[in-house]
């Protein structure tokens, strides 16, 4: 993979591998490293530009709004907005290097393989885990939680969008494969199923969709495929059936069965409306809307309410609607190189759970999609490439 690369991987799985941590340094170790790293490759790399795509001009805006937004005093808590400027700092490093090295085919197949093993292992892990840690991250550590905690993540609908980003390409190599096309059947069936485990609805309707979704579009490709669409899909249908009845779906269900799934999500939704609608042009501040929260808040839920359990009206409200529409900007950026790619469809997913959660709230998960839209950027090199990642 080269060191630099490898490098990049070995910091992405130590954001992920310390979400849990009830403190920043985490997020600081894994931030200075993206920043060291970029450094190092920004001046290895000095006499030469990376190739130019979108994504690249919103999560730079972050950067340059946020520092807008503190100079000029429109925010209304600098020190959260600073820290925001650094998690989309951190963001548009990883894009930038992820674009600068993975248009070699040869070095993003590598790099996907590794996030593939690595979410297929965490996989196996959460499951196991969240039926017999009782809430303990790896057995180990303490959490105030006892249900759906699931690996390093005390959050399901952080872990469904974690495998969100993955299953497509874990599905496209299981259905493309002339040879191994057991084992990504194989892992794409365990990583199914431990969303299904984490009861997460919107990651389980989503999950759902790229399963029929991935195997549909490679029908209709007609890609160069030893045995049939038909077979292979069969397969995967037949390890998910199987998986699916060893680990239930009673939590799910029962989270399905709730009389009001949007209930609190509704409220913080409509005072996110109100907040940006009050505050249209410049926001009111990056990183900021828990501050401000209470000002807006139509329900007492007896406790503090984070974020906005919804990026897309969240980013509108802390950045006020020019910010909200560059943010859009990038989702429609990403549809074609996702859809032509096939096996980047988890950036979609990932875009779409943000409706309903946070997903790029925290920068290391923020970062693990990132890298996918990094890689389906490279690999389009002009439109030139379609295909195997």
């Amino acid at each position: 993979m080269g060191m630099a690369p490898a490098a990049l991987a070995a910091i992405i799985f130590f954001g992920i591998l310390t979400l849990w941590v009830p403190a920043y340094y985490p997020i600081a170790v894994f931030q200075a490293a993206t920043f060291a790293l970029a450094s190092v490759a920004a001046w290895r790399g000095r006499h030469s530009l990376p190739r130019f795509a979108w994504p690249a001009v919103p999560f730079a805006c972050g950067v340059l709004w946020g520092v807008i937004q503190w100079i000029s005093g429109h925010t209304a808590y600098g020190f959260q907005t600073r820290l925001a400027i650094l998690k989309w700092a951190a963001f548009l490093c990883v894009f930038l290097l992820g674009t600068s090295w993975f248009r070699e085919e040869g070095t993003r197949h590598r790099f996907l393989s590794a996030m593939l093993w690595f979410g297929f292992l965490l996989s196996i892990l959460a499951t196991v885990q969240s039926f017999s840690a009782k809430g303990r991250v790896f057995w180990l550590f303490e959490t105030p939680y006892t249900d759906f905690v699931m690996g390093p993540m005390l959050s399901s609908n952080d872990y469904a969008a974690f495998i969100e980003a993955l299953l497509p390409a874990a599905l496209y190599e299981a259905m493309c494969r002339r040879r191994g096309t057991l084992l990504h059947s194989t892992m794409a069936a365990v990583m199914y199923a431990s969303v299904i485990v984490s009861a997460s609805r919107a990651g389980v309707a989503l999950t759902t969709a790229e399963m029929v979704l991935v195997p549909l579009l490679v029908w209709i490709r007609r890609e160069p495929i030893g045995a049939s669409t038909g077979v292979r899909s069969l397969r995967i249908a037949i390890l998910v059936v199987v998986l699916v009845a060893v680990v239930g779906a009673g939590p799910l269900w029962n989270r399905i069965l709730e009389p009001d799934p949007m209930a609190g999500r509704r409220e913080f939704a409509q005072s996110s409306w109100q907040m940006a609608i009050s505050h249209p042009w410049m926001g009111v501040g990056l990183g900021t809307w828990s501050t401000v929260y209470p000002a807006y808040a139509l329900v007492d839920l007896g406790m503090t309410v984070n974020e906005a359990h919804d990026d897309w009206l969240q980013w509108t409200a802390e950045g006020g609607f020019p910010f909200g529409v560059m943010m859009v900007s990038l989702f429609l950026w990403s549809l074609r190189p996702a859809f032509r790619s096939v096996w980047g469809l988890g950036v979609i997913a990932v875009f779409l759970h943000a409706l309903v959660d946070y997903p790029f709230a925290r920068p290391a998960l923020g970062a693990w999609p990132i890298l996918v839209l990094s890689m389906i950027a490279a690999s389009e090199g002009g439109r030139k490439h379609v295909g195997r990642p």
